[in-house]
C-alpha cells in the first residue's frame, strides 16, 4: 500500500502542480478553465490508450520505447510552456490592468487556451502512462493485493490533489504584480525542469551521451524519494543525481525562454514610455 501511495503521489502531485500554476496564471482569460479541463480529460483518455498499448510501447525501439515516448511528450511540453510563458510577458500588463473585464477585451485569448489544452493534456499523459506502468509493475510482483493496491492509490491521490490546491490557492491571493512574477518564474523553471528530464530519458535510451554521471550527488542531503525532493522536482525539476547532458538541456531552455519572454515584452516597454 505504501509503494502504491508514493507512486500515485509523486505522478499526481507533478500534474497537479502544472495545473495549479497554468490555471493560476491564467486565472483571468476568457474560457481558460474549460480549455484546461478538456486537457485534463485528454490527457487522461490517452493515458488509458498508453496502458493499453504498454507491450506494443515497450518493444518498440528495441525496447526503448518507452523512454524515447517519454522524451518526446516532454519535448512538446516544454516547446508549450515556452509559448505560454512568452505569449504571458506580451499580455500580463493588460491582464492585470484590466482583471475584470479582461474576457471582452482580450481577442487571442482563445489561442492561448489551446496552448493550455495541448500542455495540460501532455502532463496527465505522461503522469498517467507512467503510473499505470508503475502499478502494473507493483500488480506483477503480487505485493499486498488489489484492496490494498485501491486503498494507497485513493491516499496517493487526495495528498497529490491537495498540494497542488494549496500551490494554486497560494498563487491567486497574491498582488497582482509579484502574482505574474511568480508564475512567469514557476512556468518558466518547469520548462527548464521537463527539458532536463526529456534529457535522461534519452540518455537511458542511449541516444544522448551523459557527458558526465552524475555531475554531483546531493542525495545524501536531499533525496527525491522524501517531500521536499519530490516538491523541488516536480516544481523545479530537481535531480539529485544529474548528468552533464541534463544541465546543459536545463540551462538551454532556462535561457532560451527567458529571452524570448524579455523580447517579446520589450515593444510593450517602449511603447508604455
Amino acid at each position: 500500500m505504501f509503494g502504491t501511495a508514493i507512486i500515485i503521489f509523486r505522478e499526481v502531485l507533478e500534474a497537479s502542480i502544472i495545473i495549479g500554476i497554468l490555471a493560476a496564471a491564467t486565472r483571468n482569460v476568457p474560457n481558460s478553465r474549460r480549455w484546461i479541463f478538456a486537457g485534463l480529460l485528454a490527457g487522461l483518455v490517452g493515458a488509458g490508450a498508453v496502458a493499453a498499448s504498454t507491450d506494443v510501447i515497450g518493444s518498440l525501439a528495441s525496447g526503448i520505447g518507452q523512454e524515447i515516448f517519454n522524451a518526446i511528450v516532454l519535448g512538446v511540453a516544454v516547446v508549450m510552456l515556452a509559448w505560454h510563458n512568452i505569449w504571458m510577458s506580451s499580455h500580463g500588463a493588460e491582464l492585470a490592468r484590466n482583471a475584470k473585464t479582461v474576457g471582452r477585451k482580450i481577442s487571442d485569448g482563445t489561442s492561448e487556451c489551446s496552448v493550455l489544452l495541448v500542455i495540460v493534456g501532455l502532463a496527465v499523459l505522461r503522469e498517467g502512462s507512467e503510473t499505470v506502468l508503475f502499478l502494473y509493475g507493483i500488480a506483477a510482483s503480487n505485493d499486498g493485493g488489489q484492496s490494498s493496491m485501491m486503498l494507497g492509490g485513493m491516499i496517493g491521490l487526495l495528498a497529490g490533489v491537495a498540494v497542488g490546491y494549496t500551490l494554486y490557492s497560494g498563487l491567486v491571493h497574491m498582488p497582482m504584480r509579484l502574482f505574474f512574477a511568480a508564475t512567469g518564474i514557476l512556468v518558466l523553471l518547469l520548462a527548464a525542469g521537463m527539458a532536463s528530464q526529456a534529457a535522461h530519458f534519452l540518455i537511458q535510451a542511449d541516444l544522448l551521451p551523459s557527458l558526465a554521471a552524475p555531475l554531483w550527488d546531493t542525495s545524501a542531503i536531499l533525496p527525491e524519494s522524501g517531500l521536499p525532493g519530490m516538491l523541488l522536482h516536480s516544481l523545479i525539476g530537481y535531480d539529485s543525481r544529474p548528468t552533464g547532458m541534463q544541465i546543459v538541456f536545463y540551462l538551454t531552455a532556462l535561457i532560451a525562454i527567458f529571452i524570448g519572454m524579455k523580447w517579446v515584452a520589450r515593444p510593450r516597454a517602449s511603447i508604455k514610455k
